[in-house]
């Protein structure tokens, strides 16, 4: 399932609001991804034609079971990359901005194996 970085930071934004708040709205994953909302608009527009999410009439966007799952992947990178990063002796701000860069595109066999060897690591 290969979709554009840029849809996949709308997702993974989308998942963290809904967590953080129990909803998700345009203004919100705007001022998250620091984009405008015109770009948001034309983003969800995208994502919806693409069955990753579904807007209500009120304006509140749900993820569909497409769009959670990419979603979840992506969050659960950015969540182990970010923590073993620092846990390299990375400073917090470039270990969460290099998490997202290597988020998009390191391959799953990659992020396995990094995986394991961060459990390991973390565990002692």
């Amino acid at each position: 399932m290969k979709i554009q970085k840029a849809s996949e930071d709308y997702l993974e934004a989308m998942l963290m609001l809904k967590e953080k708040h129990g909803y998700v709205r345009s203004v919100d994953v705007a001022e998250q991804l620091g984009v405008t909302k015109p770009s948001v608009s034309y983003a969800t527009k995208r994502l919806r034609e693409n069955g990753y999410i579904l807007m209500d009439p009120d304006g509140l966007i749900t993820l569909t079971d497409a769009g959670q799952e990419i979603a979840e992947r992506i969050y659960e990178r950015h969540k182990l990359l970010s923590a073993f990063l620092i846990r390299l002796g990375v400073d917090e701000k470039t270990a969460l901005e290099d998490a997202c860069k290597i988020e998009h595109d390191v391959s799953q066999e990659s992020f396995d194996a990094i995986r394991r060897h961060a459990e390991e690591v973390m565990r002692g």
